[in-house]
């Protein structure tokens, strides 16, 4: 059974930093590219980074680049997501996703609150 649970948010003034994790079960981790969505309130989830297996190559959004930072551990089956100089516009829920094949799976989520 697929489980990812994500972990780390809260409430963060703008122009700090936040680290989120996403423990992964039930499948192999370091076979799989894994990815992190957002969602602001009243908006679409949106795709905001996105790394490889080995862990290299990552990709992200163009409203991140430079302050978000996407990593992974694949011995402790674990995804990261580090945030730096955050503003009131990084205010979401953030997802950690992964895709196999036709079946993708989510996480439940965890709030970033970016306001002073």
């Amino acid at each position: 059974q697929v489980r990812l649970v994500e972990s780390g948010g809260g409430l963060v003034q703008p122009g700090g930093s936040l680290g989120l994790s996403c423990t992964a079960s039930g499948f192999t981790f370091n076979n799989y590219v894994m990815n992190w969505y957002r969602q602001a309130p009243g908006k679409e989830r949106e795709w905001v980074a996105r790394i490889n297996p080995s862990g290299y190559v990552p990709n992200y959004v163009d409203s991140v680049k430079g302050r978000f930072t996407i990593s992974r551990d694949n011995g402790k089956n674990t995804l990261y997501l580090r945030m730096n100089s955050l503003k009131p516009e990084d205010t979401a829920v953030y997802y950690c996703n992964s895709r196999h094949g036709s079946r993708e799976y989510w996480g439940k989520g965890t709030l970033v609150t970016v306001s002073s």
